[in-house]
């Protein structure tokens, strides 16, 4: 003979695991939304993370994983070594560096997005979403959060 189901059990058992099913993954993402202006055709750096943990020693090489692609342009992942600036968290500090630069289509002018999720050396992932406004040749470039990450924005050198 088959015991019934138990209702206050199994209501007892979600209860208890509900914290559980709602803790999600161990590492929590951060989003954050950017807007950043670009000359047409002309490449530019829109991130630049380097492997400086907290504390400014090395660690891993950080991981740049494009989410979401730009429908009106292109992107290149580059890995190179910066000498940090004065103004950084961790000054003069040689590090490991990996960017990511867009270049529109040629003559493209008008609103582009990417998206990039970063894992730093410290394990944790954020996700970056740029939302791109694409000028004349002659626009002036820059973001406009006025982001300060001790980086020049408008190169394309690392």
């Amino acid at each position: 003979m088959t015991s019934p189901f138990r209702p206050t059990l199994a209501l007892a058992v979600l209860m208890a695991a509900g914290p559980v099913l709602a803790a999600g993954p161990a590492f929590a993402q951060a989003a954050k939304v950017r807007e950043h202006t670009v000359a047409s055709g002309k490449q530019v750096r829109l991130v630049m993370v380097p492997n400086l943990k907290k504390d400014c020693s090395l660690g891993p090489q950080p991981e740049l994983k494009v989410t979401g692609a730009p429908k009106n342009g292109a992107l290149v992942q580059r890995a190179g070594k910066v000498k940090t600036p004065a103004t950084y968290r961790c000054p003069n500090v040689e590090a490991n560096v990996q960017a990511l630069f867009y270049e529109s289509k040629a003559g493209f002018t008008g609103n582009d997005e990417v998206t990039v999720e970063i894992k730093g050396t410290d394990g944790a992932v954020s996700t970056q979403t740029i939302k791109l406004t694409v000028g004349a040749a002659g626009t002036k470039e820059g973001p406009k959060d006025g982001a300060k990450d001790g980086a020049k924005k408008d190169t394309t050198d690392l």
